[in-house]
C-alpha cells in the first residue's frame, strides 16, 4: 500500500507545482484511506508533505522570477500564526468532526477552482506593466487573510492554495502567474507552522512521511516544469470535479463517525454520486441565472 500511496503522492506534487494548490486535497485522503492513518496523525503528516513539496516546487518559480517575496512573507507569517494556533486547538476536536470539516473545505476549494481567478480588466494591464517590486501592498488586508487561511490549514490540514492564490490576486494585487509562485511560499510556511502545532498530540511516521514526501517532491518538479508549458485552466476545472467527488466521499465516510456510527460503503458511494450530481446542477443553475449569462 505504501507503493500505491507513493504513486498517488506524485500527483500531489504535480498539482502543487502546476497550479499552486490541491496538495492537501489529495494527501490527506491518501494517508487516511489508503494507508489507514488516524485522522490527527494523517493531518500532521499531510502538513509535512505539503510543506516540503511546496518548498521544492517554489524553486523553479523563483528562478523564473515569478515570486513576490514581500507579499509572500507577510501573508506567510500571518498564516503561520493562524496555523500554529489552530493546530494546538485541534487536539480538542474529535477526528470525525475534523475530517467532516475537511470535506466541507474540499467543496469550498472546488467551487473556487471552478470560478477561476481573474483580475478585473481595468487593472490587468496596469498590473502587467508594474514591476514586481513596486506592487502596493495592503498589509492589514493581507495579514488578516493570512490569519484566516492559516487557521484553516492548522485545523484540518488543508494547505489552502485555492484560498491563497485568489487572495494574492485580489488583495495583494499580483498577476496570476506570480500569485501561483508566491502562494508556494505561503503554503510552505504555514504548513510547517501547522505541523508544529500538531507535534505535541500527533504521531508522525517518519518512514511513511519520507516516502510520500519524496514522491510528492518528484511530482512537484514535473508540475513546475509543466506550469511553464501548459495553460492550467482546463486542468484546474477537471481537477475541481475530482475534488467534488472526493469531498462527498470523505463526507460520507466521516459524517456518520462524527455522530458515533460506522459508515456503509454502499451509502457512501450512493451519496457521492448524488452529491456530485447535485453540485453539477447547482453550478449550472447558478451560471444560467448569473448576470454574465444573460
Amino acid at each position: 500500500m505504501l507503493l500505491v500511496a507513493g504513486i498517488l503522492a506524485t500527483l500531489v506534487g504535480i498539482s502543487l507545482g502546476l497550479i499552486g494548490g490541491g496538495g492537501s486535497i489529495l494527501t490527506l485522503p491518501i494517508l487516511r484511506y489508503v494507508l489507514g492513518m488516524e485522522a490527527h496523525d494523517a493531518i500532521a503528516v499531510s502538513l509535512l508533505v505539503v510543506g516540503a513539496t511546496s518548498a521544492a516546487a517554489l524553486v523553479p518559480h523563483a528562478r523564473r522570477k515569478k515570486v513576490q517575496w514581500q507579499t509572500g512573507v507577510v501573508f506567510g507569517i500571518a498564516g503561520m500564526i493562524g496555523a500554529y494556533g489552530a493546530g494546538r486547538v485541534a487536539r480538542y476536536i474529535p477526528s470525525g468532526v475534523l475530517l467532516a470539516l475537511f470535506g466541507i473545505m474540499m467543496l469550498v476549494t472546488a467551487v473556487a477552482m471552478m470560478r477561476g481567478r481573474k483580475v478585473p480588466k481595468a487593472g490587468e494591464a496596469a498590473l502587467k506593466a508594474m514591476p514586481e517590486a513596486v506592487h502596493l501592498l495592503p498589509l492589514h488586508k493581507v495579514f488578516a487573510e493570512g490569519l484566516v487561511v492559516g487557521a484553516v490549514t492548522g485545523l484540518v490540514g488543508a494547505g489552502g492554495g485555492f484560498l491563497v492564490v485568489p487572495a494574492l490576486v485580489l488583495i495583494g494585487g499580483l498577476p496570476m502567474d506570480v500569485a501561483v509562485g508566491t502562494s508556494l511560499v505561503v503554503i510552505a510556511l504555514k504548513s510547517f507552522a501547522g505541523l508544529a502545532g500538531y507535534l505535541g498530540h500527533a504521531h508522525v511516521d517518519i518512514p511513511t512521511a519520507g516516502v510520500v514526501t519524496a514522491s510528492a517532491v518528484a511530482g512537484s518538479v514535473l508540475g513546475s516544469w509543466l506550469a511553464g508549458r501548459m495553460s492550467p485552466e482546463s486542468l484546474r476545472k477537471g481537477f475541481a470535479w475530482f475534488v467534488v467527488v472526493m469531498a462527498f466521499f470523505v463526507l460520507g465516510q466521516e459524517l456518520p463517525r462524527a455522530f458515533g456510527s460506522e459508515p456503509s460503503i454502499a451509502l457512501v458511494l450512493i451519496g457521492t454520486v448524488l452529491g456530485t450530481l447535485l453540485m453539477a446542477a447547482m453550478i449550472r443553475l447558478f451560471r444560467l441565472s448569473s448576470p454574465a449569462a444573460t
